[in-house]
């Protein structure tokens, strides 16, 4: 009998963390949980430790990156939001560690560090989203080179259905009611300004090597196809699943095919699948993010991941309007291109940025 994969879990106590547990706890012979650890939850991490008692537990950034280097863990999950994780994600790759990913910032901030550690997605790289995860298994078995273009789709979030002139009154609890997925606060808000897909076309370039013109985003509000992958000889492959976050998580961990304690796809159902462009009038955050980006400029790519966090929390707080996050963003951006020294920034001058930006926009650095 194969030895039970090792693992350790950054972020045990969010949502993706506690989903990975759902996971473990289903695939008894398969994984072994060797390490857990968080952000700021010590309770939450507490009784996990009692559940399981021969993992290591550790606590904060730097607890992070001890854990990430674990001896006795063959797999780490990065599962901590923000660019903190980004110090842990590094370290686990320079140690020789499969590394299964979903932490969106880790790429948009240093997606050119992580590929150039990994190589992008595979086997030491995994993918988590579940559009990225949908991508990969796309692509399985193919020559990249063949590949037209490719789609990741989006629900539209929280206010896809508002008025365009009500969205300066929303509410953050509002916002945190995503219509399909069960996602952490931050992310949750990323989905409703579209942050997210942004920030996925970013992912996409770095784990798969595409340009930025072959990254399409579809509006999906049904979240049943997670990507779809274009050949030059026009046919499309797709991935479908009910959404439920323990499908990617369980295909990164295992990387090949194994029962789920996720609900089936009932092919039976008459229901619609409906696609459609997204509309940057009601998202302008996601067409700031894509600019960004295809601008080429890594430092202002530092500078708008560091303005969203400082963003998403104040609107959290009832510090500022959901609709002035996009200019938050922006100035962002500016100040992130500024601060950038290098053209291709190592890791200390990435979190230099990150905290010069955070400085000038009135907020602490965090400990990355």
């Amino acid at each position: 009998m194969t030895a039970p994969i090792r693992l350790a879990i950054l972020g045990a106590t969010g949502s993706i963390g506690r989903q990975a547990l759902d996971v473990v706890r289903a695939q008894p012979d398969r994984l072994r949980v060797v390490a857990l650890g968080a952000n700021r939850n010590a309770d939450a991490l507490d009784d996990l430790a009692m559940e399981f008692p021969t993992a290591r537990t550790a606590l904060g950034p730097d607890g992070l990156v001890a854990l990430a280097t674990e001896p006795d863990a063959d797999v780490i999950l990065v599962a901590t939001p923000g660019v903190a994780a980004l110090r842990a994600t590094v370290a686990a790759l320079e140690e020789g560690k499969r590394v299964a990913l979903a932490n969106k910032e880790v790429l948009v901030a240093a997606g050119h560090l992580i590929r150039r550690l990994s190589g992008g997605a595979g086997d030491r790289l995994r993918p988590v989203d579940s559009e990225h995860n949908g991508l990969w298994q796309c692509l399985v078995g193919e020559d990249l080179s063949t590949v037209s273009r490719v789609a990741l789709t989006a629900s539209g979030g929280a206010f896809r259905d508002v008025p365009l002139e009500a969205l300066p009154g929303v509410t953050p609890q509002h916002a945190l009611r995503h219509p399909t997925w069960r996602m952490g606060p931050k992310v949750t808000i990323d989905s409703a300004t579209l942050v997210n897909k942004g920030y996925e076309v970013v992912e996409t370039h770095w784990l798969y090597g595409f340009d930025y013109e072959q990254i399409d985003v579809v509006y999906h509000p049904e979240s049943l196809v997670h990507a779809m992958v274009e050949y030059v000889d026009g046919s499309v492959k797709a991935l479908l699943a009910e959404p439920d976050m323990r499908l990617p998580i369980q295909y990164a961990l295992l990387w090949d095919r194994a029962p789920s304690p996720a609900p089936r796809f009932d092919w039976t159902a008459d229901r619609l699948l409906r696609f459609g462009e997204i509309d940057v009038q009601r998202y302008p955050c996601f067409a700031i993010v894509l600019e960004t980006a295809r601008s080429g400029d890594l430092g202002a790519m530092v500078g708008l991941s560091a303005a969203d966090e400082l963003a998403v929390e104040r609107f959290l707080h009832g510090d500022i309007a959901f609709t002035d996050i996009a200019s938050l963003l922006r100035r962002g951006a500016e100040l992130g291109a500024r601060a950038r020294e290098s053209r291709e920034p190592d890791l200390d001058e990435v979190i230099a940025i990150d905290a010069a930006v955070r400085a000038s926009l009135g907020t602490p650095a965090v400990a990355a």
